[in-house]
């Protein structure tokens, strides 16, 4: 039913594309993440929380119809259908059923709850084309539970030290999730503009988030104790260094290998994905049943190879053109 081509995942009966990288007449947008969902399409599909970033990011005049999770629409004779995929606000998986087949593009997804995305849900079919990002058996994520009160710890150490705390994480996804989790009475909590953007768009659909915009006029001597949560690309800028004497962190899946935390430059690592790590990678292709899984962005050969010797299915990679690691897999 689906065709992996130079222009993204296509049903070519329905006459529709899933996360296109080049422009095209109807897409179907999994998530709000800039590698995901792009500019340049004639109509877009997606769920409503979806559609608010997508008119941030794209533009409000781009044309978009939202559904539901659950349900249905019709594009001849295809039965389209969104359902959580746990990994930011708005997150879905795809399902397209025809003539008694199903398959299930998963977008990004994760199995642990961060308090404010919908809950990942399995969806049984017969063909799951799965993400990969973190595929190795050498991640292994901790509760993030345990991850965000070790933040919350290392904020207050911090501060009674006499330091401020910048949390680096992307501006949409898990910027939302730190907000959500920290204590404002440890101390102030401030915000990077972009990730100001992004809340005030998510206000408007329902959201509130803590944390105070940082502009041009706020008096950076004031800010004293806090954390802030800021955009990677904060990381060595003017901007930041203004919020001295400061500790850093990087809160990201790829801290989970030894050595990376260096490499950033940064004080502190903390293990906090949205993504799926091994272990939820097999507890979700298990649970769709499918007897055919494709592996898309990341470690597709690993992991379609353990997938077909260990499990027993029909598996294959998949290297789309699109599918580097951007915006939503730090």
């Amino acid at each position: 039913m689906l065709q992996f081509t130079t222009r993204g995942i296509y049903c070519p009966q329905a006459d529709v594309y899933i996360d296109p990288w080049q422009p095209v007449e109807r897409a179907v947008v999994t998530h709000g993440h800039s590698d995901h969902a792009r500019w340049g399409m004639g109509r877009y599909l997606c769920h409503p929380h979806t559609a608010a970033i997508l008119r941030l990011r794209l533009g409000i005049d781009t044309a978009i119809q939202s559904l539901e999770y659950g349900e249905v629409v019709t594009l001849n004779g295809v039965r389209i259908s969104l359902h959580p995929a746990g990994h930011i606000i708005g997150s879905a998986q795809v399902r397209l059923e025809y003539g008694g087949e199903v398959w299930v593009v998963s977008g990004d997804y994760k199995l642990t709850h961060d308090g404010i995305s919908v809950p990942y849900e399995p969806v049984r079919c017969h063909s799951f084309v799965t993400e990969s990002t973190f595929a190795l058996p050498i991640y292994r994520f901790p509760d993030p539970a345990s991850v965000l009160l070790e933040i919350k710890q290392w904020w207050r150490q911090n501060a009674e030290a006499g330091f401020n705390t910048v949390l680096l994480a992307y501006a949409l996804g898990k910027s939302q999730v730190l907000l959500q989790h920290l204590d404002p009475a440890t101390g102030p909590v401030f915000i990077h503009g972009a990730v100001a953007n992004v809340n005030a768009v998510l206000a408007e659909i329902g959201y509130q988030f803590a944390g105070e915009r940082i502009t041009p006029e706020t008096d950076r001597a004031t800010i004293k104790g806090a954390v802030v949560v800021a955009p990677p690309s904060a990381l060595g800028s003017p901007w930041l260094k203004k919020l001295s004497p400061y500790r850093i962190a990087l809160c990201s899946g790829w801290m989970q290998l030894r050595g990376a935390r260096r490499r950033r430059g940064v004080d502190r690592g903390f293990v906090l994905s949205d993504h799926a790590d091994w272990k939820q990678l097999n507890t979700a292709v298990a649970a769709t049943g499918a007897e055919n899984v494709y592996v898309t962005h990341g470690y597709e050969g690993p992991f379609a190879r353990w997938l077909r010797e260990e499990k027993g299915l029909y598996a294959r990679e998949v290297h789309l053109q699109g599918g580097e690691t951007t915006e939503g897999d730090l």
